[in-house]
């Protein structure tokens, strides 16, 4: 059998038929699966239900292909939702597999590709943190990682969040004196850096440690990571014993403060996992027709944090149904554990256990305790979930109670579903960048957040000017790609922060693209210039609306402005920071980042290399005659 990465395990045959119609109808969504039926085998794989326009309604995985699809011409047996989608249905993408724990990894792969509108789906816009040992270098860096593995080293985790990854590498630098520089820092040192005084590094970069002395550390590291802290406990211990015997005081000292640490962290545990080694433990709660996940990550008996999450499109899905789907995408990304506990089991248990153990090429285990130490696991998991399903409805009620106050206090059609709020950010023209912020009813949505970085330098230190560029390159793209406001990429709501002269730029803008049907509203700051927490909302009728300052709208509509206003200065400074590092010297033929770098060591700075002599450029160590001359004759050519 091929393995579960292998690109050729998969034969994908796309139906080369469609119904046409594009309106709803079960009739002909029924006759597309049945012509469908016609070709499919009686093998294991996973299939595509696609609309009128080709775009994927549900992704859907089967022991036997051709048994599992047919039952959705037996429309009468289908829950409601799957009704919809039947109506929908007007062609089929087939995908046949070797077995059906790869048709499972296949559908949760694609399900995250794609997110059809009627799978459940796991929504996080974030992939998960480890920390990375690396082992590229003689002196190991101790770091935060995200995304694909491309270095060498030791990864652990996954954490639930970057909090709990910058205080565990803090622990580690309390304890084992490891380095967190860049390699470019650690090269350049001639003195010890803050980390050293303050005793959270072993400073190699000077030579305060050999190279033995601290890959005894990083072993030690490495141990407490994989779960033997008592071990590193014991051996700190013995340490400490013989310092103080040899009269080494200031060294038995600083182990004891390494050791005080280790104990701290040792007692910070929320719970207490010790002897479960690695393992990942699930709770589900519903309530009001919305369910919470809980999960906490253990790893060598430590516990990594914990995070809710919260499924969507769970309408009239069994919840062992949602937990199976939640677990197959969440391990698309994260490396399975050895052990997982939850407190039931999902749907088609022994297939999933099957599945993720092809992942992590090993046996993975799934169980539902039933006592002991782990029961308690459980149950504190199950309160989690149940509390942080509370706090999530209190939320959404309250946001709809605002949302509907909104909608009121504007005169909108309904409840927004997309707003985009627009800000720009520059310093006298320079680096200057637009920045759209979108928010939803469930909050903000940061994959959706976009820059504008302006093309037309007239238009740089224009704040007008700049909201036109803006607005023509997003509603024109928007008007070429989606017309006809199919995709729920239009904004229902759109919000400016400036007064009445931005708001007049962007509606110019958008009448001159034939767009008249979006509601804009330009948030201005009151004549105490925000001071008093008042802002003038502008209308493009000419109304000026204000709020009590204790309005739950205003509070709400800041809020959006300010992430707007935080995006765009962030971006700002990111291109402003990258921009210093830009040298004159990069527009010289021939000179490359190490010549550049050779070139500003030995003289400091781009203007003493370009006043320098020809025979200087020439003794510059890596700089042959030949490239001296050509960076003398661009400059005094």
């Amino acid at each position: 059998m091929s393995g579960p990465q292998s690109p050729d395990r998969f034969n994908e045959d796309k139906a080369s038929f469609t119904v046409t119609g594009s309106q709803p109808d079960i009739d002909m969504g029924v006759e597309a699966i049945r012509t469908t039926l016609k070709t499919l085998p009686i093998r294991p794989g996973v299939y595509r239900m696609h609309d009128a326009r080709g775009d994927i309604l549900y992704v859907g995985k089967a022991r036997a292909l051709k048994n599992r699809v047919a039952n959705y011409t037996q429309v009468d047996r289908l829950p409601r939702r799957l009704q919809r989608m039947v109506a929908q249905t007007r062609s089929m993408t087939i995908v046949t597999t070797n077995s059906e724990a790869e048709a499972l990894l296949l559908e949760a792969q694609l399900i995250k590709r794609y997110r059809p509108p009627y799978n459940v789906l796991l929504r996080d816009d974030k992939s998960f943190p480890f920390i990375l040992l690396r082992e590229d270098h003689a002196f190991p860096r101790v770091q935060k990682h995200r995304g694909a593995r491309k270095y060498k080293g030791c990864y652990y985790g996954p954490f639930a969040s970057a909090g709990s990854v910058t205080r565990t590498i803090n622990a580690l630098q309390k304890l084992f004196l490891l380095r967190s520089c860049t390699d470019s820092f650690f090269a350049n040192r001639s003195r010890p850096c803050l980390l050293y005084q303050i005793k959270r590094c072993s400073a190699p970069c000077v030579d305060r440690i050999d190279a033995d002395g601290y890959a005894e550390l990083v072993n030690d590291a490495q141990d407490f990571l994989g779960g033997k802290s008592t071990a590193v406990q014991k051996k700190l211990g013995v340490a400490m014993e013989q310092a103080a015997e040899s009269l080494d005081f200031e060294q038995a000292a600083v182990i004891r403060d390494r050791l005080k640490a280790l104990t701290f962290i040792q007692g910070s545990q929320a719970i207490n996992a010790e002897g479960l080694g690695d393992a990942d433990i699930f709770a589900l709660a519903a309530k009001g027709g919305a369910m919470c996940i809980q999960a906490f990550f253990i790893r060598g008996g430590q516990n990594w944090g914990h995070r809710s999450f919260f499924p969507v499109h769970t309408a009239d899905v069994a919840e062992d149904e949602v937990l199976e789907s939640f677990m197959a995408q969440f391990y698309e990304e994260v490396p399975p554990p050895r052990l997982i506990l939850a407190d039931r089991q999902p749907a088609e248990c022994e297939l999933m256990a099957l599945a993720l153990s092809e992942r992590a090429g090993g046996k993975v285990r799934i169980e539902v305790p039933q006592r002991g130490d782990r029961t308690r696991l459980i149950k504190q998991a199950q309160r989690n979930a149940v509390e942080a399903l509370d706090r999530r409805l209190a939320e959404t009620t309250s946001q709809g109670k605002i949302l509907d106050e909104l909608v009121e206090a504007f005169g909108l059609e309904g409840v927004p579903d997309r707003i985009e709020i627009y800000d720009n950010s520059h310093i006298q023209g320079a680096h200057a960048l637009g920045a759209m912020v979108v928010a939803g009813p469930e909050g903000f949505r940061k994959n959706a957040y976009r820059k504008f970085n302006m093309k037309n330098p007239e238009t740089s230190n224009d704040d007008f000017a700049m909201m036109r560029e803006m607005f023509e390159r997003r509603f024109g793209r928007a008007q070429k790609e989606d017309p006809d406001r199919d995709s729920g990429e239009w904004p229902d709501l759109v919000l400016i922060d400036g007064g009445k002269g931005q708001l007049s730029a962007a509606r110019t803008m958008l009448e001159e693209m034939g767009i008249e049907d979006v509601c804009m509203i330009g948030v201005a700051k009151g004549p105490h210039h925000g001071r008093d927490g008042r802002e003038i909302f502008h209308m493009l009728d000419g109304r000026e609306i204000n709020f009590p300052v204790n309005h739950p709208v205003l509070f709400y509509l800041q809020r959006l402005r300010d992430e707007a206003h935080r995006f765009a200065i962030g971006a700002h400074r990111a291109k402003r920071s990258k921009a210093i590092t830009v040298s004159s010297l990069d527009e010289v033929p021939g000179i490359g980042p190490a010549r550049k770098k050779a070139l500003l060591m030995h003289f400091g700075t781009a203007r003493a290399v370009r006043d320098a002599a020809l025979d200087d450029l020439a003794r510059v160590p890596g700089v042959s005659k030949a490239v001296a001359q050509q960076v003398y004759d661009y400059f005094h050519g």
